[in-house]
């Protein structure tokens, strides 16, 4: 009998498994082929635009993601690093090989887990109880907990024009029979369908007219606790491509042919990453779209050439890589394809990732609708937190909108649901000034150090981190600019307006074309960069961030006010008819939950407040 049981090597089963065991948890990974734990079937990157804030998140609580790919880029670079601090996140072009290998290596060391090669069909359902799983063979494992991070391979299909053929991705087996059983339970079970550029030859590519794209000339990690282990100077280049008059042409003569318009689809594709086709047909005024050729691994020569997912016919594709400027004479060494797989509804899973209608089952990842490697990691490590406090009857840890993206993902997942493939954006987060890439651990780790899944030296250096900050704002407040024929002179040299009155350090910061590299030229500031960053953007945004606060702190006066689990809105009157279906389907479990259901108006959940405050004695 095993404690937790997680079944998938992917990203979302990799946080979850070694997470449980790292809670002391014995825990079994069961996956179709250990070679493929870690896997990059996509773009081989980590990060990116909310993506990277996930990746820090998942590291702050005592995930692997962050460390892995800090040991295993070939380039890396913030994104958005000229803008506002709200929407700076670190991306890394990750090498296909070394990524999955020193993940594989990661788990092989982890303590407390077993790794079995086997395929799931069917679960140990006892009265509504998961109680184990059943493999391809019947051979029957038990566990306390079950955790299902199955990816694409859920009666998989590989789709490249007209072609249907049913597979995992790479080629290997699907599963054919899991989610017809998870139906057969009384699981809703919902068709997405995502996909995959071509990969193209190195050496049949002209760099020379191509934009070069560097990675940064700063150092950058993901994690909070390992120093960089790469040079500058060895990162690779990608380069920027684009899209022309002759590529739509073809695509547009040719739309029939792929599998989404030429009807051979029935999966629902994701809005925020479509197929080249798709953005052809949705963007008809745009006269060029942006790719990129990044490299895949240090071992071998192909580029993926991101942006261009689509599933023409082959012959179709060569036309179309072969019209952009530079790939004239590409060689494809791997076609383009989509897959579509099943999914279930996460309308009918809680906020912990634990099933309402079958208890002890958890699922993270793209079987709960969404798309991206670090969306998963982020359901993963939740998932498998959850899973270990539910075996010690403990209370889950739920992060809320304002904790965390995380949180944000699994709200907007379990609250309004989704019918296409599900990615991070900032918009989507209403707090993003607060949910920056910079403080994920001063936000999360405290949550880590009391769940257990970080060690007291971590927490230390998280304390030592907050007595810095508080210690440097302290500093800049208690000191004044002495007007002096020095300083004055220092104001002139950098072209800066002095200040007319004897003000604080801590209020010259908050100009917005000063900050404490220029303040460290008029008094010493001995602080790393962490440190100083962290102040300048505490200093610089204060207001803002006062302001975010205080719209926290109103949502959780609702969240608070929680709403039982046995409410019947049949008995609520004057309920719009759209609402009360909703929230039945639902079932919230907060005021603030209720608010965010897409069809539930301000009026209704009036209404609902009124009945609760008369039916249950709710303030």
């Amino acid at each position: 009998m095993y404690d937790c049981l997680v079944v998938g090597g992917g990203h979302a089963g990799i946080e979850a498994c070694h997470i449980a065991a790292k809670l002391g948890k014995k825990t079994l990974l069961v996956t179709s082929n250990f070679k493929n734990v870690g896997d990059m079937p996509c773009n081989p990157s980590i990060g990116g635009t909310a993506k990277g804030i996930i990746v820090r998140e998942v590291d702050a609580l005592g995930g692997l993601m962050g460390h892995i790919a800090d040991t295993s880029q070939i380039q890396i670079k913030m994104l958005n690093n000229s803008k506002g601090p709200a929407v700076r996140s670190l991306r890394a072009q990750a090498d296909k090989i070394t990524y999955p290998k020193n993940m594989q290596e990661a788990l092989k060391n982890t303590p407390n887990l077993t790794i079995k090669e086997a395929m799931i069909e069917d679960l140990i359902v006892e009265d509504n109880k998961t109680r184990g799983v059943i493999t391809s063979t019947g051979e029957k494992i038990y566990s306390k907990t079950v955790i299902l991070t199955t990816g694409t391979y859920l009666k998989g299909n590989i789709l490249i024009g007209s072609e249907n053929t049913p597979s995992g991705p790479h080629g290997e087996a699907r599963s054919n029979y899991l989610s017809d059983k998870l139906k057969e339970y009384g699981l809703k079970i919902i068709r997405l369908k995502t996909g995959t550029p071509q990969r193209i030859k190195k050496d049949s590519i002209d760099f020379s007219v191509l934009k070069r794209e560097d990675g940064d000339a700063k150092y950058w990690t993901f994690s909070f606790d390992y120093p960089p282990s790469y040079k500058i100077e060895d990162q690779v280049p990608c380069y920027l491509v684009y899209t022309n008059a002759t590529t739509h042409q073809i695509i547009r003569d040719n739309l029939e042919k792929s599998a989404m318009y030429g009807g051979y689809a029935t999966g629902v594709g994701p809005r925020y990453c479509p197929s080249i086709e798709d953005k052809i047909v949705r963007f008809a005024d745009k006269e060029r779209h942006q790719l990129f050729l990044e490299p895949e691994s240090l071992y071998y020569d192909d580029y993926y050439l991101q942006g261009f997912s689509t599933s023409m016919p082959r012959d179709v594709q060569e036309k179309m890589v072969h019209s952009l400027r530079g790939l004239e004479n590409a060689v494809i060494t791997k076609y383009a394809y989509a897959i579509e797989y099943d999914a279930i509804d996460p309308l009918q899973i809680n906020a912990s990732l634990e099933n309402k209608i079958l208890e002890n089952l958890f699922t993270a990842g793209q079987i709960n609708g969404t798309s991206g490697y670090e969306e998963a990691a982020g359901q993963g490590i939740i998932a498998g937190i959850n899973a270990s406090l539910k075996i010690d009857e403990k209370d889950p840890l739920i992060l809320k909108r304002s904790d965390a993206y995380i949180g944000v993902l699994i709200d907007d997942l379990v609250t309004k649901g989704t019918i296409e493939p599900y990615r991070m954006l900032t918009s989507r987060a209403e707090f993003r000034l607060i949910l920056r890439h910079d403080n994920a651990d001063l936000r999360l780790r405290d949550y880590a150090y009391k769940i257990g899944t970080i060690n007291e030296e971590q927490y230390k250096r998280l304390q030592k981190k907050k007595q810095e900050i508080e210690s440097l704002i302290k500093y800049l407040k208690e000191n004044h600019i002495s007007k002096n024929n020095e300083t004055l002179k220092i104001f002139s040299e950098f072209n800066k307006d002095a200040p007319t009155s004897n003000i604080s350090f801590y209020e010259l910061l908050k100009r917005p074309e000063i900050n404490l590299d220029f303040i460290s030229k008029l008094i010493s500031i001995d602080y790393s960069d962490e440190i100083k960053e962290q102040v300048e953007i505490m200093v610089k945004y204060e207001g803002y961030i006062k302001k975010a606060y205080k719209e926290v702190e109103k949502l959780e006066k609702l969240e608070s006010k929680v709403i039982p689990d046995d409410i019947n809105y049949d008995n609520v009157h004057n309920l719009a008819s759209e609402a009360r279906q909703k929230l039945s389907k639902v079932r919230p479990k907060t005021i603030a939950q209720a608010s965010r259901i897409s069809g539930v108006n301000p009026v209704d959940i009036s209404v609902l407040s009124v009945y609760l405050k008369k039916e249950y004695n709710h303030e």
